[in-house]
């Protein structure tokens, strides 16, 4: 008899099953995107419709998605109403470039992500995470409460800051959470002129103010560059061999511009942490509702930790963790939607014969939200269960059923890198500290171009191990 106790189900928006309004539309828009999908997003393989006059294809079927994503990717460009979005933002970072410019960015950030490159990262990982964990030395058995989810953006930006930049970013950290968050609930929000495909001079009522929290990234960037640069001038050998280094040294009539390196920077330092940020607070938070998966994780951590393995090592070593830590990407996707538009017309054929046809224009949907909750695909889809995701079952998981980093050639370019310091941090943060929901304790997950915690995730945290080593 199986005695394990039911699973957490943590909170998230219901399947609608009444079509909303357009007017509706747009109101949920505003509010929070992930309230939008009915039943039928979390049940078909495939859904056809007209969203404000544009023709859309929403589907959450494997075979379909690895057509559009690899097997015939030339086909499909970035959508109309994602760039809206986005490229005020990131201009041409590598998340919103195409073409020839996203090629040669792609080309110019490459190797610093190699598997091989990022595991060389997890000493800084490691010291980081040993840094940052200080902070909660004020809490006694009694505990103390603290935002989680500001914490770990604030502890995912050290470790980037470290591991790319050397440390040598011109900005003080101190606040730097509250800033990405004004920037994401200014410029992170489809607004009603994006559905319409109004020019991007057409104002934004839903961004106003957010011009100079973006102005502000973006003045940290030049000033890190330009530090950058009078060190390399003045000395080549003393400039830091990393992340913006190699960017710099790319510049010229057949690499970057100046623009693009400013913007692959802004890129990286606005956007490349946040995501693994939001993942380690969400899985914190189910964790901490999920005792004996916590009980398996400390078992799993303190084991490790005992035998001083190598950091480089934990990710392998930590199956329960790295486990844990993909259960919550799965629940909540940092990037919840990938969104594509036929360049010309396309068609795909299932294995039982069903003919999909894609005609030019078409916007398709592929939602890492409703796809990792799809009732095809997963048992009990909204239960956190790691398990799931352990050696010997995660063989059953297809690998377009399961989209944290997307795929294809836009596939995300830091995968190994984030799950190596989820792990490192995970094992850092549990071995000496346990994390519980508290009365206040009520996330509600809403879409701000990642997958966040509306009102943050207060938690009370206690000590666990004294210790002043991992």
């Amino acid at each position: 008899m199986d005695m394990r106790p039911d699973p957490f189900v943590p909170p998230a928006p219901l399947p609608r099953t009444v079509p909303p309004s357009r007017l509706e539309i747009i109101r949920i828009i505003l509010r929070n995107p992930l309230e939008l999908w009915g039943e039928p997003s979390y049940t078909l393989p495939w859904i056809r419709t007209n969203f404000f006059g544009q023709r859309t294809l929403i589907v959450n079927d494997p075979g379909l998605i690895k057509h559009v994503l690899v097997d015939n990717a030339n086909n499909y460009r970035m959508s109309d109403v994602r760039q809206l979005v986005l490229r005020p933002i990131l201009r041409d970072g590598l998340l919103t470039a195409e073409g020839s410019v996203w090629k040669r960015s792609r080309k110019a950030v490459a190797p610093v992500f190699t598997p091989r490159h990022a595991q060389g990262f997890a000493g800084q990982m490691l010291r980081q995470s040993e840094d940052y964990v200080r902070k909660y030395e004020s809490a006694d058995e009694a505990g103390a409460i603290f935002d989680i989810s500001t914490d770990m953006t604030e502890l995912t930006f050290a470790i980037l800051a470290d591991t790319l930049f050397s440390g040598e970013i011109v900005t003080s950290s101190g606040h730097f959470a509250d800033d990405v968050n004004e920037l994401l609930h200014r410029m992170g929000r489809v607004d009603p002129m994006d559905l319409m495909r109004a020019p991007s001079w057409v104002p934004r009522v839903t961004r106003i103010g957010g011009q100079k929290v973006l102005e502000k990234f973006r003045a940290i960037v030049r000033n890190t560059m330009d530090m950058r640069l009078a060190k390399m001038k003045a000395n080549r050998s003393t400039a830091p061999e990393d992340f913006l280094t190699l960017l710099l040294e790319q510049a010229g009539p057949e690499g970057l511009t100046k623009e693009e390196i400013e913007d692959n920077i802004l890129t990286f330092i606005g956007a490349g942490h946040e995501t693994t940020a939001r993942a380690l607070a969400w899985t914190l938070y189910c964790v901490s509702n999920s005792p004996h998966i916590r009980e398996a994780m400390e078992e799993e951590i303190d084991a490790v930790l005992a035998t001083r393995a190598e950091p480089v090592e934990w990710l392998d070593m930590m199956p329960q963790t790295r486990a844990a830590f993909e259960e919550a990407l799965r629940l909540y996707p940092p990037a919840p939607s990938i969104n594509r538009a036929a360049i010309s017309n396309d068609s795909w054929t299932s294995p039982k014969g069903e003919q999909v046809e894609i005609e030019a224009g078409v916007t398709v949907l592929i939602m890492p939200w409703t796809l990792h909750r799809h009732e095809l695909h997963w048992d009990r889809p909204r239960a956190y269960m790691p398990e799931r995701f352990l050696p010997e079952n995660r063989g059953s998981i297809g690998r377009f059923q399961f989209l944290p980093f997307g795929a294809g050639p836009r596939v995300c370019i830091g995968a190994t890198f984030a799950l190596q310091e989820a792990v490192i941090a995970l094992a850092v943060l549990m071995h000496r500290y346990r994390f519980d929901s508290t009365d206040q304790t009520n996330p509600w997950p809403v879409q701000k171009l990642t997958t966040q915690p509306q009102n943050g995730l207060p938690m009370r945290v206690t000590p666990r191990i004294i210790s002043t080593k991992a």
